[in-house]
């Protein structure tokens, strides 16, 4: 009997949790261009980060997202996007790219005990740990060397494969090599990238 209830009590536990990371509100769906192709859903963590969350949600029902470039992409590492001010397809530049925020102000840090492994989503930053405000970026790896000095704010629960496709210039190996022997490198910037061609939460789907 007491292993019955265990049983019944793990099975709801999944249940509900599996429950909860389907509701269409917490969903953010990307559609991606370019050398990827595809739909990528993300599923958002408003019990981690209420704050990233609800700005995540905030520009991409307004609008913002939608044809902004992975403006960075490191392979083996993480494919970073969400410069609304620079990263527009119609008036890229990557010279500026990943610079630029959105018209609201920075976020204060959210950190968690969160792991970022492969498809975790975090928000991107300045120096100051409270300076995150539109780019945010997705793992392709294990990145745990971050934990805790990034927000986490999602992950990735439907289309990994088509942001493991998204179009880079180097990989995190390559530049590590290059740093270690003094050599230049493009620190993952792509001149020709793959774009968001639309970014909305599945709930307004």
């Amino acid at each position: 009997m007491i292993r019955f209830i265990a049983v019944a009590v793990l099975f709801w536990t999944i249940w509900a949790g599996a429950l909860f990371a389907q509701s269409p509100e917490n969903i953010l769906v990307i559609e991606i261009e370019g050398q990827a192709n595809g739909r990528v859903e993300i599923e958002l963590l408003p019990d981690v980060a209420p704050e990233h969350v609800a700005r995540i949600k905030r520009l991409a029902r307004e609008g913002y997202y939608n044809n902004i470039a992975f403006h960075r992409v490191i392979g083996g590492f993480m494919a970073q996007t969400g410069d609304v001010k620079f990263g527009k397809r119609e008036t890229f530049l990557p010279r500026y790219a990943g610079q630029g925020g959105s018209i609201y102000p920075d976020l204060r840090a959210e950190f968690s005990d969160l792991s970022f492994q492969t498809g975790v989503v975090g928000m991107a930053r300045g120096q100051d740990e409270d300076s995150a405000n539109s780019q945010f970026f997705i793992t392709l790896g294990d990145a745990s060397f971050l934990d805790g000095a990034y927000t986490i704010f999602g992950r990735v629960i439907e289309g990994m494969n088509v942001v493991s496709n998204i179009k880079f210039n180097e990989t995190i190996q390559e530049i590590r090599a290059a740093s270690q022997a003094g050599r230049q490198h493009a620190n993952g910037a792509v001149g020709t990238p793959d774009f968001m061609t639309r970014v909305f939460v599945k709930a307004d789907e």
